[in-house]
């Protein structure tokens, strides 16, 4: 593939799952009332089980793509998601419905540990997140973009038609994996799939301070992400009544991660990526506080949390890939297995994280602000563990 173009496909593959989540948002009322969804919190499961798919399924997929290879793997999985987006169409009841998003979110997993792994092939340390920052911008249209097409298919039919639109863009990524992508794991450097290797992989990576601090680092950003997008519907619409202009709102906080990403991709290789990335957790906790203040102080309104939550979401942005390629340094050479053991941290640990903040929702914004100043507060405890009590400290051009 031509470099432009395999930014591309990584940030395809990385799609699938961003539309997974945030496609169906509109949605969730229509699906509340069909399905006879007890409460508005409830219909967060929707969003919560496939995070949980999504994580759990992340432990499988490495290992068989280090013994296999990343390209049949990823084929094989995204034919499964297509079939599971058709099942949840086809759900009768809420309990299906969930059962299909759990089998989504197992399918998909593949789709974060191979874009890392294929990445991490290719590249390592600032080049690497250059290029995952470059991926991930276009990659955050998608949140953009998600809410507003998922109305305009609500506007043409009833909401089993986003379940049919994912399985479309799912067989387009999967064409062009047929086509076009290539095995970036030579057969010389697979490894046996066996207990003994992956207790060595297991063990390696885990007892790493840098690859297990920065991927725990990283579910807690993560798991902001959650708590936004499991209650932005409840928020801007039932606490702001600013159902008309959903999308919108929803559009212009994901654009400013959007934003942090393109300026990562342009300033990670000349900064590195310890200093933008603890620079923003610093900045993440100083907003929280001030939000906090507006709250308390009964001047909160749609126009503040907006404020905030940009640019909350903007710091939140600029940790991301730069939490994932700190994480990936040091065990390039087990990549693919590597990949999956933080991408369950990181998955499992942010839905428990989100699932905490959002389950919190009282109407307020309090639950959300007061669960960014716990994540920020607490990523800059691992973040001084791990570097040894070293802040804004380069290390191997990291």
């Amino acid at each position: 593939m031509h470099p432009n173009e395999f930014v591309a496909f990584i940030a395809a593959l990385m799609a699938v799952n961003a539309l997974g989540v945030d496609l169906m948002l509109p949605a969730l009322a229509d699906i509340g009332h069909q399905l006879a969804i007890a409460t508005a919190n409830h219909r967060q499961w929707i969003i919560t089980v496939y995070m949980l798919g999504f994580g759990a399924g992340q432990l499988i997929y490495g290992p068989l793509a280090d013994r296999f290879g990343r390209r049949p793997v990823l084929l094989i999985t995204l034919a499964g998601f297509v079939a599971a987006s058709v099942f949840a169409a086809s759900s009768a009841t809420f309990a299906a419905l969930l059962g299909a998003r759990v089998l989504q979110g197992l399918m998909s997993a593949s789709t974060r540990v191979l874009a890392v792994a294929i990445v991490r092939d290719r590249f390592s340390g600032r080049q690497m997140a250059r290029t995952l920052s470059v991926a991930q911008m276009i990659f955050f249209l998608v949140p953009i973009l998600a809410p507003s097409i998922g109305q305009v298919l609500l506007a043409f039919g009833p909401w089993r038609f986003i379940f049919y639109a994912l399985a479309t863009f799912a067989a387009v990524v999967l064409a062009w994996s047929v086509v076009r992508l290539r095995e970036s794991l030579p057969v010389e450097r697979r490894t046996p799939l066996s207990l003994a290797s992956l207790r060595h992989a297991y063990a390696l990576t885990l007892s790493n301070r840098f690859s297990a601090g920065y991927a725990v680092a990283a579910s807690l950003t993560f798991g902001g992400i959650i708590a936004f997008v499991s209650s932005a519907q409840q928020i801007f619409v039932d606490e702001f009544h600013a159902g008309p202009r959903f999308t919108i709102l929803f559009a212009a906080c994901a654009f400013s991660m959007g934003c942090a990403s393109f300026a990562n991709s342009r300033l990670v290789e000349r900064l590195g990526t310890r200093l933008i990335s603890q620079s923003a957790v610093l900045g993440l906790i100083a907003l929280s506080i001030l939000h906090l203040g507006v709250i308390a102080s009964g001047f909160e309104n749609l126009w503040s949390y907006m404020i905030f939550q940009a640019l909350s979401m903007t710091c939140i942005g600029l940790c991301g890939s730069n939490f994932g390629a700190m994480a990936m340094e040091p065990v390039g050479h087990i990549a693919g297995t590597a990949s999956s053991i933080q991408g369950f941290i990181t998955s499992v640990g942010a839905v428990i994280v989100g699932s905490l903040i959002g389950q919190s929702y009282n109407g307020t914004t309090f639950p959300l602000a007061i669960g960014y100043l716990g994540i920020g507060l607490a990523v800059l405890a691992i973040v001084f563990v791990v570097e040894g009590g070293k802040l804004f400290h380069a290390r191997n051009a990291g």
